[in-house]
């Protein structure tokens, strides 16, 4: 957690836009079961031996003030996110023939709608944090000490319910049926 400049009290409520971006990484094939067999090969790691599609990762950090008060309390005064998210996606070496990339941009379209979601989430978590941040404060803490070990408590509690959302909904996504499944049995069969 960083520690800011003095604000205005405007800027300690400044309007903030995540950055997001899209990394991609090469995979290879001419049909749609080899574009597949390659992203199983290459994917993002999200463990030593599980392969994702795609992944959606962010970087977060804050300016923050904490500013004693007179009554013996500290208080935040300013707290301004800096959000990037990154959304790490397959792409095809080459050209594909005209059926393959046809499924491919349908297959991709859909991973990419699936990873915004998640974007999503991390961009609600981020809201919910600032709400409850700004102008939070901890009595009896003349130097500041106490609050920021309360707001890490209150962070953790706020970071664990946003990776349950991402559960939760990769859960449902890759269900029988569900949609992320279907779009890789679309994209092998080519349609």
């Amino acid at each position: 957690m960083a520690l800011g400049i003095v604000f205005s009290p405007a800027a300690a409520h400044a309007d903030w836009q995540p950055v997001e971006t899209i990394k991609t990484y090469v995979i290879t094939g001419r049909s749609g079961a080899e574009l597949y067999d390659s992203i199983g090969e290459r994917g993002p790691l999200l463990g030593p031996k599980v392969r994702a599609i795609a992944h959606t990762d962010f970087k977060l950090t804050w300016t923050r003030k904490y500013e004693p008060q007179a009554d013996g309390a500290c208080t935040i005064t300013v707290n301004i996110p800096k959000l990037i998210i990154t959304y790490t996606l397959p792409k095809p070496s080459g050209q594909l023939p005209p059926a393959t990339r046809k499924s491919w941009q349908k297959f991709i379209a859909g991973v990419e709608a699936h990873e915004r979601v998640h974007g999503g989430y991390i961009k609600d978590m981020v809201k919910e944090i600032e709400a409850m941040s700004v102008g939070f404060s901890v009595p009896d803490d003349p130097k500041c000490s106490k609050i920021r070990v309360e707001l890490t408590k209150r962070l953790g509690e706020i970071s664990k319910r946003e990776r349950q959302r991402n559960v939760d909904f990769d859960k449902v996504e890759f269900s029988d049926g569900g949609n992320l499944q279907q779009l890789v049995l679309k994209l092998v069969r080519e349609e």
